[in-house]
């Protein structure tokens, strides 16, 4: 049961972020943190995927987690292939909804980071990650006691500031917005209650 409960995770997670960031992010040049961060700075620049540029940025880390711990490895490799996937699988039609949609980019700003926010949150309720820098920040915060989200949202905040610097039609302020609404989003839905078992597989 805690199988299939965690891969309907995955499935929601995945549609959940693959709206956020094709519906409103996209549209408006937002960006992100952490790897679908930089994978969103690198569509920008190049027009390149950004779930085939989040699966080729977490090689490295997906190593890491090999030698420290094989349950991150585990847990985190089908949710980052599935979150990727749907994120490119979906791109063009997603895309053409926001256009229609043609929401204000603040509104989009805060809409796009309770999405993915509650994508990713929900993935770690249940020991699901989506990779990159977010399987990092799972690992750093496993090691040192604190809320995977907070953590995740410092890294955000910085790859968003630098991230900035090259992307010159997306707002700093707007993108930071974002970045609040996604560490807030995962903090919220990552945390578990104290009697509720923790499933590693």
């Amino acid at each position: 049961m805690a199988i299939l409960h965690k891969f309907i995770a995955v499935i929601i997670g995945s549609l959940l972020m693959a709206v956020g960031i094709n519906v409103f992010l996209v549209n408006h040049q937002l960006l992100d943190g952490g790897t679908f961060g930089m994978g969103l700075i690198l569509h920008y620049l190049t027009g390149a995927p950004v779930g085939l540029v989040v699966i080729l940025l977490s090689i490295p880390v997906f190593f890491l987690a090999w030698f420290y711990h094989r349950p991150f490895f585990y847990n985190s490799l089908h949710g980052m292939l599935f979150s990727s996937f749907m994120i490119d699988l979906t791109y063009h039609p997603l895309r053409g909804f926001g256009i229609y949609l043609d929401q204000n980019p603040f509104v989009s700003a805060i809409l796009g980071g309770l999405f993915v926010g509650s994508g990713i949150g929900i993935m770690l309720h249940f020991d699901a990650s989506i990779g990159g820098t977010d399987l990092l920040c799972q690992m750093l915060a496993n090691y040192a006691k604190l809320n995977p989200g907070i953590v995740i949202f410092i890294i955000d905040f910085i790859i968003v500031c630098i991230g900035s610097i090259f992307v010159e039609e997306g707002s700093i302020l707007l993108s930071c917005i974002t970045v609040i609404c996604v560490g807030t989003m995962t903090s919220l839905l990552s945390v578990k209650r104290k009697n509720e078992k923790v499933y590693a597989y």
